[in-house]
């Protein structure tokens, strides 16, 4: 077999996808389609994991009331996160975000982590066993840029108490909560991150993050 070959009209569009990837926090509230749902479980599929354990197990939200209790529980950590902030001037840029679509994004994905998985047989966590959450990170990335190639938006929530939303969830014991998210069709497109525009904190060199030793 001949392994494909990526020229540069493809790395060029791919560099482009990359840098519009968005955290999204302003949705419509048109349905994703079934067929598209499932497109994106299956490039997430595709992501690394260690010893190939495949850990991610997703858990869509379709009640109505637990969409509710989410949102609402997420609205006051998030009040309780902004009086921890040291001074008046970063809460007031804090009060000017959004900071979930929980009520509005057609769809909501819990994803966790399954600490004991019978696939991979162990192989590459013996010292390491976070890198089953590793693995997972990786599914919601790959997730997302395929997200993105659709047209679709997600947005990471992670104020929220683990704890709690693992026990409202219901979910087995040895799964761990790693990520909630919100995917549907953003309202707009922005060239610029929204943490960025509204001066909240901007994208910083990147030779500031490598080190040689």
């Amino acid at each position: 077999m001949t392994a494909p070959a990526f020229d540069a009209a493809f790395r060029d569009r791919l560099d482009l996808l990359l840098h519009w990837r968005r955290d999204v926090r302003h949705f419509r509230r048109d349905p994703v389609a079934e067929g598209a749902m499932q497109a994106l479980f299956a490039a997430a599929a595709l992501a690394p994991s260690v010893g190939n354990a495949q850990p991610w197990r997703f858990v869509r939200l379709r009640s109505p009331g637990l969409r509710e209790t989410l949102a609402a529980h997420v609205d006051t950590a998030s009040a309780a996160a902004a009086d921890r902030l040291p001074d008046a001037e970063r809460r007031a840029r804090y009060a000017r975000l959004k900071l979930h679509g929980l009520r509005e994004a057609p769809e909501l994905l819990a994803v966790f982590s399954d600490e004991a998985p019978a696939a991979g047989h162990g192989l590459g966590r013996a010292t390491m066993p976070e890198m089953l959450r590793y693995s997972t990170v990786m599914a919601i990335h790959t997730l997302w840029l395929a997200a993105r190639a659709h047209g679709i938006g997600l947005g990471w929530v992670s104020i929220l108490d683990p704890t709690y939303v693992t026990a409202l969830l219901d979910v087995p014991a040895e799964w761990t909560l790693i990520a909630l998210l919100c995917i549907g069709y953003p309202e707009a497109p922005a060239a610029t991150p929204e943490l960025a525009r509204r001066g909240w904190q901007a994208r910083e060199p990147l030779a500031d993050r490598i080190v040689e030793r």
